[in-house]
């Protein structure tokens, strides 16, 4: 990866094509790369579980208002954006000293500098505001059931310090809008999402893993833990097994909500993009895991559009 000037203004592994460098500010952008705006592939894989819950609960209810349906969409992006942004500044003020010593995060705002503590406290504040205003245009079901995911999404920033899964707390805390676009349809949950849920989980952990593998000799000189290097030089075999069992916990969620057709042809598109993901891994290669890693956004819109495609079938 080339390297920045200081003064460069722009972090490590960002795209130098963002919009964030052509539409905002100068002064704007150590935020937006608190909140990750130059890097949308985080909000996009946070949506996709979401949206996968919103469009398996129309499915499942048969009848579905489209103008409702439409709205939960709308809500979950923008939730999605506010959130990921609030937990990536939440991540980065937990892990200023750890970003300082990794090459890939060190040009980070904190690390760097060029934006104070208190200042990103207040950014993760009025972010964490806007993801409340979403939230309560849900049910109280969704709202309470929204509130204990913040327990998880606390302690991930500190799982790599003590296990070798951090991935897993991820995908717990990264997972949760698989049960709350089903929530916010029934104001209850069912068999369908909770295996919705399983699935998201063991996806993260797959593809999170590829992730990990740019930072593993980082890691393992600041002493941070990941299933990457848990996993060692053949993650191979582990991969096969996450995202088998992803696969396989997606189609029981499918089966449980009654879907046709349409959406086990998703799924089965996916699936062949995860093994290709599988099949091609050099973990040699950080520009190749980052690549691969992108490629589970096409996996999560593949999935969805198949939801969709049931829906209107």
């Amino acid at each position: 990866m080339t390297a920045l000037s200081p003064d460069s203004g722009r972090v490590q592994d960002a795209p130098s094509s963002s919009f964030v460098y052509r539409r905002l500010p100068r002064p704007l952008w150590p935020y937006a790369q608190l909140a990750r705006w130059d890097r949308p592939i985080g909000w996009q894989l946070l949506l996709w579980p979401c949206w996968w819950s919103v469009a398996l609960a129309a499915v499942a209810a048969k009848t579905a208002d489209p103008g409702r349906v439409l709205w939960h969409l709308v809500l979950f992006f923008v939730g999605s954006v506010a959130m990921r942004g609030a937990g990536c500044t939440y991540n980065d003020l937990v892990d200023q000293e750890i970003d300082m010593a990794v090459a890939r995060t060190r040009s980070r705002p904190l690390p760097s500098g060029r934006v104070s503590r208190s200042s990103a406290k207040i950014f993760l504040v009025l972010q964490a505001l806007v993801g409340l205003a979403v939230l309560l245009q849900f049910n109280g079901f969704s709202i309470v059931l929204c509130l204990a995911s913040l327990a998880v999404v606390a302690v991930y920033p500190f799982a790599k310090r003590v296990t070798d899964w951090p991935q897993l707390v991820l995908g717990l805390a990264f997972s949760w809008g698989a049960l709350m676009g089903w929530s916010a349809a029934f104001g209850a949950l069912a068999v369908a999402p909770v295996l919705l849920y399983l699935a998201a989980v063991v996806w993260t952990i797959g593809y999170d893993t590829i992730y990990a593998y740019q930072d593993r000799e980082d890691d393992a000189l600041v002493g941070v833990r990941s299933t990457a290097r848990r996993f060692g030089d053949r993650p191979g075999p582990w991969l096969v097994g996450l995202y088998g069992l992803a696969g396989l916990l997606l189609a029981a969620a499918l089966v449980a909500a009654g879907a046709g057709l349409s959406a086990y042809l998703g799924l089965a598109v996916a699936s062949v993009l995860l093994a290709y993901q599988i099949l091609v891994l050099d973990i040699h290669d950080p520009r190749a895991c980052l690549a691969l890693f992108r490629m589970n956004n096409t996996v999560g819109l593949v999935i969805f559009l198949g939801l969709i495609a049931d829906l209107l079938v």
